[in-house]
């Protein structure tokens, strides 16, 4: 298989779909590739995400509250209870405990309910993340696999070093860093675009992560190179600290 082809394997692998002769092809050029292992050890958390979603167990409150319902069911008085015969007495025990079923019934179905719409919000934010993951990883792969991508290394800050990726032809970058310390609590890395001079967003980097690979965010459109800041969690508009990196994208 092609590197390119070899890429785009990210998501089978992590789900375990890939017969073994590919399997152990794609594990051979991940020990090569920090992209694609950055990717799949991403894939796989998503997936562990969604597992964790369908096997929910019913919260422990349930029978309490259950409980709870049960009592505020009305019983009949006990002189009502003393002139009836025995088959009213029998019917009434009968009614009661009807009355019983219906509220614990009725607690359950709202409880379960309610774990039934919390796992399907789950379930489609996991959905969600694996399918934004998938795209992030087949763009990725576009860009290093491109006919005229072109890169340029550099030691980053502490030792740590950086290369970026550019491809003219689709007009994107990928950043990938190696033994870059990680940012100061409530803080994040943000990329930028240098575009002469002024600093355009580039997306940011994942604060747990200090090596891998990262799409900067929107099209390279001209810039001439990119640089990295310490800024606030969330982001920021403009760069709010000096760059602990600067680097000029390949002619």
């Amino acid at each position: 298989m092609s590197t390119a082809e070899l890429h785009t394997l990210t998501g089978a692998y992590a789900l375990h779909a890939l017969p073994d002769s590919e399997r152990h092809e794609f594990e051979r050029h991940l020990d090569d590739c920090e992209a694609c292992a950055q990717e799949v050890r991403e894939l796989s958390a998503t997936a562990a995400r969604l597992g964790l979603a369908v096997s929910v167990q019913p919260p422990h409150e349930l029978r309490a509250r259950v409980l709870r319902e049960i009592t505020a069911v009305r019983q009949e008085s006990p002189a009502h209870a003393r002139g009836s015969s025995a088959r009213d007495e029998r019917s009434g025990r009968a009614g009661r405990w009807s009355a019983y079923a219906l509220a614990a019934c009725v607690a359950a179905a709202a409880a379960f309910g309610g774990i039934a719409v919390w796992q399907n919000q789950v379930a489609q934010d996991a959905r969600h993340e694996a399918d934004h993951a998938q795209r992030q990883s087949e763009q990725l792969a576009q860009v290093l696999s491109a006919p005229d991508a072109r890169t340029s290394s550099g030691e980053l800050a502490g030792g740590a070093r950086g290369t970026v990726v550019v491809s003219q032809s689709r007009d994107r970058a990928v950043f990938l860093a190696s033994g870059m310390a990680r940012p100061p609590g409530g803080k994040v890395y943000q990329l930028w675009f240098n575009d002469s001079g002024t600093m355009r967003s580039a997306g940011l980097m994942n604060p747990s992560a200090t090596d891998g690979a990262v799409l900067l965010d929107g099209p390279v459109d001209g810039a001439s190179g990119m640089g990295i800041t310490v800024e606030p969690a969330g982001g920021s508009e403009r760069p709010t600290s000096d760059p602990v990196a600067l680097m000029d994208f390949p002619a």
